[in-house]
């Protein structure tokens, strides 16, 4: 990829500095920029860390076949899709259950099941269409919120840059700052939801078996593995555990570590290397009471986060973000205000449902199997029966966990011409 060029401060004399503020740069922030890089909109993305800082998390993510339709509506596919993990297998079992249930792509009819992406990867390639392809976006980076208010007209932002205070003004506000949102804060949305009793475990490794195309979901008592294929024979691991037992994963030998994955990955991949530190983070689930106000929205985190069981919390964000700048672009082509509450009330009906969806089933997930108690271990095993033995079953499952069952954005439906597989 290319170096990214040195940001430059938003200077303006304008009424508006910008039609739209994303405060927030991460990978949905940047992908809404990226989307509205034809919509005749001007854009200023507020980063709090520099472009590079901001990419350097240590993350992967599992990408939907939806999301990267997406990614390749707006263009920047051909820059990911060669240095990610692609799966043509789902394998999905009942802790050490030998009957597994197998997806397959003719049960989606798509070439891919899905795709692992490292944040780094994801994030980079954003910033570097943003920089080259995006004429009407800026960077606004290090610059931390301090403050936004709202007006009949528009919002003012108040920034510290590098220690200096800095003033910008928009006609919409969106927060894509993540679940301790600044911008949800001020514009006085609140959220409800729950923390749960498990704490996720997140890693990397390599490993020695021949396939590297299968992703796993191993549900355990104590709570899901997901197991997801990266490119270079490596594999990302989601280890939901209770937080006692993750900070206990955290801080063991990495010898006894890797024996305990091992037997918990079913010694399917052979002998192990760790190849990343091991991070650990609570989980929440939470939605917003409102994604929308007159000039604000949110997407992604800011406004819903979900169990990582099924690797749908990016997806989501992904799909907010798509619909949003459809929403948004729509409007101003026919000369609305892009800030008016009654425009981003099509965004929040759009969204709201189908994260509610999601978020409702991934915590049906996580209760059902994360338990021992014998009348919901018959249920659950069932359940993975009709998976088994009832196609419909299986395509239906799949294609609500996909993204592909509720209304698809616009750009999921441009084809390019798909780019090549790196070797």
């Amino acid at each position: 990829m290319q170096d990214l060029p040195r940001t430059e401060y938003l200077q303006s004399t304008k009424t508006y500095d910008c039609d739209l503020a994303i405060v927030g740069g991460g990978v949905v922030g940047a992908t809404l920029a990226a989307a509205l890089a034809d919509s005749g909109l001007s854009v200023t993305i507020v980063e709090a860390n520099t472009l590079e800082a901001a990419a350097a998390r240590e993350r992967g993510y599992a990408l939907s076949p939806l999301s990267g339709q997406i990614f390749e509506g707006i263009g920047v596919w051909e820059r990911i899709f060669p240095y990610i993990g692609k799966y043509h297998h789902i394998y999905l079992s009942d802790a050490d259950s030998p009957r597994l249930v197998k997806f397959e792509p003719t049960d989606l009819g798509t070439e891919f099941l899905g795709y692992v992406g490292e944040h780094r990867i994801l994030l980079r390639a954003l910033q570097d269409f943003i920089n080259t392809e995006c004429e009407a976006v800026q960077w606004l980076c290090p610059a931390r919120l301090t403050q936004v208010t709202y007006q009949t007209d528009g919002a003012v932002i108040e920034l510290d840059v590098a220690g200096h205070p800095q003033r910008l003004r928009s006609r919409l506000v969106v927060g894509a700052d993540g679940p301790r949102s600044g911008v949800r804060e001020s514009a006085d949305i609140s959220t409800w939801g729950w923390k749960y009793w498990q704490s996720c475990l997140t890693f990397m490794i390599t490993h020695e078996s021949p396939r590297n195309d299968i992703a796993f979901e191993r549900f355990w008592p104590d709570g899901p593995m997901g197991v997801l294929p990266l490119a270079g024979n490596r594999y990302h691991i989601v280890w939901t555990a209770p937080h006692a037992e993750a900070k206990a994963l955290q801080t063991l030998d990495e010898a006894q570590f890797l024996s305990e994955l091992e037997y918990y990955t079913g010694g399917f991949l052979g002998k192990l290397q760790l190849t990343s530190d091991r991070l650990v983070f609570p989980v929440q689930l939470l939605q917003s009471r409102n994604y929308v106000r007159h000039r604000v929205a949110l997407v992604g985190d800011a406004a819903h986060r979900c169990h990582p069981v099924a690797g749908q919390g990016l997806n989501l964000g992904i799909r907010d973000a798509a619909a949003l700048a459809q929403i948004l672009s729509e409007a101003h082509l026919r000369g609305e205000d892009i800030g008016d509450l009654k425009i981003l009330k099509r965004y929040e009906r759009w969204r709201k449902v189908e994260n509610l969806a999601i978020l409702g089933f991934t915590d049906f997930l996580d209760r059902m199997f994360s338990n021992n108690w014998w009348p919901i271990v018959q249920f659950r095993r069932l359940g993975l029966w009709f998976l088994r033995n009832v196609p419909l079953c299986k395509v239906l499952a799949l294609k609500f966990m996909t993204g592909f069952w509720g209304r698809r954005p616009a750009l999921s439906q441009i084809k390019a011409t798909p780019p090549a597989v790196k070797a």
